[in-house]
């Protein structure tokens, strides 16, 4: 069926629906356009493809293929096909994408507020765009608390705010903002900000007044009326044909709906599927003609589609090989296709309606594998910072979940021993990203991500006592019997090398993550002063398996005996390396593994010229993977144990953040006599060599 007349099919089912759904839920009209295009249908299948950025942070014009991005958040797209992209990170630019691809900058040329024509104007931190009847943009400019205007001919004035971080309504160049970072504009003229830190919708009048539609002070969770209502970190708005004010109101993990009135109710959204949870940390906002969302994530990066009636379902960003780092701004064309930047990745993506042609085309996604790293110099998070520490985890390493499963998950960065209480130091020069940048307030897992960094186990923006170490940059908020809740950093707050970002909790280190969310990449790679690494990886037994886990352990002549007929053999292998200056006792996973089949002679059996490297944690794949890496009895296994195993099954494939199950096929090999060598490596490329050979047979 075409996606017509799907759509006219859906048209009516929909009706149906709809008609039983508002017996229990609010009622929500569907706006309904004079004329147009069909009704958006659910569930539509689309084609992801590459609009501009090569995954790349930076700065560059260009073709869309070659063009650099470095925070890329807001989007909108202009009747023509011309889009628009916010900027961010250390760009700071409003940039334009030509309906042919080709990418330039109509207007910033540093950080800064300052209005003027082209590069002579500064943002800080532009977030969402919105566009008007006549072509002009507006920018929620985060860092600078305004509201920003720019002509098509790229003149940059200021709309409203600009005055530092507050709250006031009133005449435009007096009102207050706290770090907005989402803004619409309906078909009167009206602007809509989401006043993200603020916690509240406010809305600029086309006469230059900014008042309150709907938030109270402070965050919460509550509907009602204007002041009444409580919102929780605000990050997007959106208006439709009835003026209704959608809101992603991200930390409460839900869409409200305000009325022209200032009425707040929340989307009860349908029960989860059961292969699918969300929306969770809706992050982005776009509209279709006939009001239905497209909802970009913050948590897992996926677009959603969400009807008004509640009903959801992942477009995007929810199949193997198409993750996103951070869906941060959407936008909907004419045609009903859908844009959206992946902050993140540092790419602008479409997702248009699947075709055959399409299907066959590799869209490349996530950052690229280069992406710069921070200019760190060697730094270590905790003082001295230009001295050696222990290091005493590593990525890819398997982690239980203390409640009897030891292959739980997949360990995310590297671990850094450190005393409790200590300060937790930034090694690089580096900008918040995240509207929701800390977490885990109080608990083992709290942290702060600046830029491409993230910092756990500590208490973020406190001293041990609890008491603030920068009261300008970490927020303090309360819940409502006046007890801390969380640290909030809003989204734009710099940091810069030797500043306090924390203090470290009683998990007595400092967890370092390196990447988004989805692509973390091993840290060691940032090259910490002091940090040499010349002990090789041991290998401590090599053992193989049939598929149904039986060991193969029969000798003949000193050789194991392996039958050919065997539909697929495992071979595990169980190795950890040890870093120069480390405790005895401490051991550190590897960073990668494969097999190698020779002759007696020690020449490689056809095939195997090479070894066949199998499991590589330069970049983490999923949780989902830990026990495709890892066989069982990998990880702490004995209750007060202090050992750490690694069985490492290196017949599966756990590399460039994919991983597969797979054995190896015996029958392909003729009788005899064969050597298996297991290649066993660290990250500063020692190879294991004692107990690395396993003498075979095959009869």
């Amino acid at each position: 069926m075409s996606r017509t007349a799907w759509a006219w099919a859906v048209v009516v089912l929909t009706t149906v629906a709809l008609a039983a759904t508002f017996l229990v839920t609010p009622r929500f009209p569907v706006p309904v356009p004079e004329s147009g295009p069909p009704a958006t249908p659910f569930g539509w299948s689309g084609q992801l493809s590459l609009v501009a950025g090569d995954g790349m942070r930076g700065l560059r014009d260009g073709t869309g293929a070659v063009a650099r991005f470095d925070d890329p958040w807001g989007i909108v797209v202009a009747a023509d096909g011309t889009r628009y992209v916010a900027d961010a990170g250390d760009n700071n630019r409003i940039r334009r994408i030509a309906p042919d691809g080709t990418v330039s900058t109509l207007a910033g040329g540093r950080e800064g507020f300052a209005d003027g024509t082209g590069a002579a104007a500064a943002f800080h931190t532009p977030s969402a765009l919105a566009l008007d009847g006549d072509g002009n943009l507006y920018v929620a400019d985060t860092g600078n608390h305004a509201i920003r205007k720019v002509t098509p001919q790229g003149v940059v004035t200021t709309l409203a705010g600009g005055g530092g971080p507050g709250f006031r309504d009133g005449p435009a160049q007096q009102a207050l903002f706290n770090g907005p970072i989402g803004v619409t504009v309906d078909g009167a003229g009206r602007v809509y900000v989401a006043d993200t830190y603020n916690d509240r919708i406010r809305v600029i009048s086309r006469e230059g007044q900014v008042s309150t539609l709907a938030g109270g002070d402070g965050p919460g969770f509550q509907d009602g009326t204007g002041d009444q209502a409580r919102f929780d970190t605000p990050t997007a708005v959106a208006v439709d044909a009835t003026g209704v004010a959608w809101v992603a109101d991200l930390r409460n993990d839900a869409i409200r709906r305000i009325g022209p009135k200032g009425g707040v109710s929340t989307l009860p959204l349908q029960p989860d599927l059961d292969t699918q949870a969300g929306p969770r940390r809706p992050l982005a906002l776009a509209l279709t003609h006939d009001g239905h969302l497209y909802v970009g994530e913050l948590s897992t990066g996926r677009v959603m589609q969400v009807m008004r009636d509640g009903r959801w379902r992942a477009l995007a960003g929810h199949l193997s090989g198409q993750r996103f780092s951070r869906t941060a701004g959407l936008a909907v064309d004419a045609a009903g296709d859908v844009h959206f930047t992946d902050a993140g990745s540092h790419r602008v993506h479409r997702i248009a309606p699947m075709t055959a042609a399409a299907a066959a085309v590799v869209t490349p996604v996530g950052p690229a594998p280069d992406d710069p790293l921070p200019d760190t110099g060697g730094r270590w998070p905790l003082a001295p910072q230009d001295g050696w520490h222990e290091v005493v985890g590593t990525l890819g390493e398997v982690r239980g979940d203390y409640q009897g499963e030891s292959r739980h998950h997949l360990h995310g960065g590297l671990d850094i021993r450190g005393d409790v209480g200590a300060t937790v130091l930034a090694i690089a020069d580096g900008k918040v990203g995240s509207p929701s940048a800390a977490w885990g307030f109080d608990g083992l897992g709290e942290g702060l991500a600046v830029g491409a960094l993230a910092y756990i186990h500590m208490k973020v923006g406190r001293t041990p006592r609890g008491d603030l170490l920068d009261p300008a940059r970490f927020q303090l908020l309360h819940d409502l019997s006046g007890d801390p809740s969380r640290i909030r950093v809003r989204r734009g707050t710099r940091f810069s090398v030797g500043d306090a970002l924390g203090t470290v909790n009683r998990m007595a280190h400092v967890h370092l993550s390196l990447g988004p969310p989805g692509y973390e990449r091993n840290a060691i790679a940032l090259g910490f002063a002091g940090f040499t690494d010349a002990h090789p990886p041991r290998i401590d037994e090599v053992a193989l398996f049939d598929t149904l886990d039986q060991p193969i352990d029969a000798k003949q002549d000193g050789r194991i005996v392996v039958p050919r007929d065997l539909q697929g053999i495992r071979i595990v292998v169980d190795a950890w390396d040890q870093v120069d200056r480390n405790l005895p006792r401490r051991r550190l996973g590897l960073h990668a593994l494969g097999y190698q089949l020779l002759h007696p002679d020690g020449t490689p059996v056809p095939g195997f010229e090479t070894p066949r490297m199998t499991i590589d944690f330069q970049r983490l794949p999923s949780d989902d993977a830990v026990q495709v890496a890892y066989a069982p009895g990998s990880g702490i296994t004995v209750h007060g144990s202090a050992v750490t195993r690694f069985r490492y099954s290196v017949t599966n494939t756990v590399r460039d953040g994919a991983w597969a199950e797979g054995a190896w096929q015996p029958a392909s090999l003729a009788p005899g006599d064969y050597l298996l060598r297991i290649t066993a490596r660290d990250h500063s490329g020692n190879e294991a060599q004692a107990r690395r050979d396993l003498p075979l047979r095959l009869p």
